[in-house]
């Protein structure tokens, strides 16, 4: 990404070359609108926050240093406006798979080393970004992130099912898991904790359907603490679940250090961990992009989380990135600009600093409630219908990356759905169409080029002679054994005879390689070993450029390349075989010779 010069600037100018156009937007509305999404998100990271530290094998204070700065710098350096960062099940876990045989966890010596390969993520991250690489998360094709974006949905409302219904379980544990643990210990469901998620689910969804420019989800939750807190003052039912006590967020200031001799070990597992950060980040990006109508700059969006592992690793916090639990009740809550990301770092450390015994009460199932209606909206039936209608291809990879997505890691079931597509699409350009193309004899006027591949047999007689074949797609070595069966087919003939004379209408022939333009040069020299030629009615400039490179344009000759159809037929029928054409009932074009006895012109 190359850097702005900032001379003779404006500050507004300035400001949005550094942050983006959105810093033009801002106003008393837009930081009402994303004040109180900062305060839902801040609400939301609390219990994650906590619970993914001690996943990733650290104090739990440190998920909550995780959700101050990393998530305000990544939404101030990134490009979406939407997308909170901070810790996530996916790194936690993948930090303490990693770093656990390196050192006993929870010791000082495993936190350094969590935030060494916290600081070489960032500095990889927003070397992809500098460098301009990440165009190759354009690759994430729409299927995959559908289907990535739906399992994750089922993903959240596993994960929420058991706090929604006051079933405790451990931290850490697979969806599998979790579903197969809440359907067996069913009986041990909480009542009261049934009822907060239902009243924050209920008033959430009353709000969001007849008050939508109201705050529902912070609505919810405050309905849900209510409700909680009566039910706390009764004994008919367990205690429900709450947040709990919290310690201040605010982030210490630390300088990552580590040995030399393990650098090398550690960054073999800071590359696999940015894979697997930037694929979750991209990914949730562009899922919450389709929904905002956004569009979304891969290069600033890695270099935005590139900056926030750095600034983290300096300041007690472990590798961050895109949280789809916050990114998307964000966008449902009313933000409008990245400031909502800095609210929400920001009010969580006042929360925690001067809301600490409210914020305690916050019963976990109303959480877990407003989790389950954000994953409602993410798996988006309307749009499933609309794939199975429109492409059963791209139906069949988004149900595999959803598979993919509850079953596997979710690094992996990214890569496994943007495989599947890139497969799909070289399959489909590895047979491009190749339709014969002729005339409409029915019609009396002007007879247009037709495709005459479907029509019954005999309905549209073709030249017995010239072959007309329309090429649509690239011819490139992927492709080039489907072309050549097909080209061979062509030469053997049918109950017609062979033509062997081919015209090849080449204008949507977009791309050859070498593999390519060997092909064509091998068909020339077939066609003309069997008596006939091969012509080119309009080639792309760059197939051209191609072929001039090669020689082969001499070895065919630029008279054998035509501008239009009516002066390729009107030069090459006088080439066809006089004594075939004196014995033809079909008379296929005008420029046909004469039948016997008959005046000139009578073809088509």
């Amino acid at each position: 990404m190359p850097l702005p010069s900032f001379s003779a600037v404006s500050p507004s100018r300035l400001a949005a070359r550094l942050f983006g156009d959105w810093v033009h937007e801002v106003s008393r509305g837009t930081l009402k609108a994303d004040a109180l999404a900062g305060l839902l998100g801040a609400v939301l990271v609390l219990p994650q926050a906590i619970a993914f530290a001690t996943l990733a094998g650290l104090p739990p204070q440190f998920g909550l240093y995780t959700a101050v700065l990393p998530c305000a710098v990544a939404a101030l350096a990134g490009s979406s406006r939407h997308v909170m960062s901070g810790p996530t099940n996916a790194n936690s876990l993948a930090l303490y798979a990693m770093l656990a045989p390196l050192a006993a966890v929870g010791t000082p010596q495993y936190v350094q080393l969590a935030l060494v390969v916290t600081l070489m993520v960032g500095v990889m991250q927003a070397a992809i970004g500098l460098f301009r690489l990440g165009a190759v998360a354009n690759f994430i094709s729409p299927a995959a992130l559908q289907g990535f974006t739906a399992g994750a949905a089922l993903l959240i409302a596993v994960h929420a099912s058991h706090d929604m219904l006051g079933i405790a379980l451990p931290a850490g544990q697979s969806a599998g898991t979790v579903l197969v643990e809440v359907v067996r210990r069913i009986e041990l469901m909480n009542p009261a904790a049934l009822l907060v998620g239902a009243a924050a689910l209920g008033c959430a969804l009353a709000v969001r359907r007849w008050r939508r420019q109201w705050p529902f989800m912070l609505l919810g939750l405050a309905v849900g603490t209510l409700v909680g807190w009566w039910v706390s003052l009764g004994s008919l039912w367990p205690p429900v679940r709450t947040v709990g006590r919290v310690d201040s967020p605010w982030p210490p200031l630390t300088v990552p250090a580590v040995s030399w001799q393990q650098v090398p070990e550690l960054a073999s597992l800071a590359f696999a961990l940015t894979i697997v950060a930037l694929g979750q980040s991209f990914s949730i990006a562009k899922a919450v992009a389709a929904r905002s109508g956004q569009r979304i700059d891969a290069n600033r969006e890695f270099i935005g989380q590139g900056l926030s592992n750095v600034v983290g690793s300096f300041s007690s916090s472990y590798v961050s990135c895109g949280s789809l639990n916050r990114s998307m009740p964000n966008l449902e809550a009313g933000a409008r600009t990245p400031l909502a990301a800095v609210f929400s770092a920001g009010l969580l450390v006042l929360l925690v600093a001067f809301s600490a015994p409210v914020l305690a009460l916050i019963p976990m199932a109303a959480i877990a409630a407003l989790l389950l209606l954000v994953a409602w909206g993410l798996f988006d039936l309307p749009r499933w219908r609309t794939l199975w209608r429109v492409s059963r291809g791209e139906f069949a990879i988004a149900a595999a990356t959803l598979a993919a997505t509850v079953t596997l890691r979710l690094e992996v079931a990214i890569l496994f759905g943007t495989m599947l597509s890139l497969v799909s699409y070289l399959h489909r350009t590895s047979r491009p169409a190749m339709r014969t193309m002729g005339f409409d004899s029915r019609i009396a006027h002007d007879r247009p080029f037709v495709v005459i591949d479907g029509h019954p047999p005999g309905a549209l007689p073709e030249c017995p002679q010239l072959k007309l074949l329309r090429m649509e797609g690239s011819i490139y070595f992927g492709a080039t054994a489907h072309v050549a069966d097909r080209l061979h087919e062509l030469r053997k003939g049918g109950e017609g005879g062979v033509q062997k004379h081919l015209l090849v209408m080449s204008k949507s022939m977009n791309f050859i390689d070498l593999a390519g333009a060997e092909l064509w040069e091998a068909e020339m020299s077939a066609r003309r070993a069997m008596g006939g030629d091969l012509y080119f009615h309009r080639p792309r400039p760059a197939v051209l450029d191609a072929w001039a490179r090669i020689g082969f344009i001499d070895r065919l000759g630029e008279d054998h390349l035509y501008r239009d159809k009516r002066s390729a037929l009107a030069d090459i029928v006088p080439r066809l075989d006089p004594g075939i054409c004196a014995r033809c009932e079909a008379r296929i074009f005008f420029d046909c010779p004469p039948r016997p006895g008959t005046s000139v012109g009578e073809g088509i």
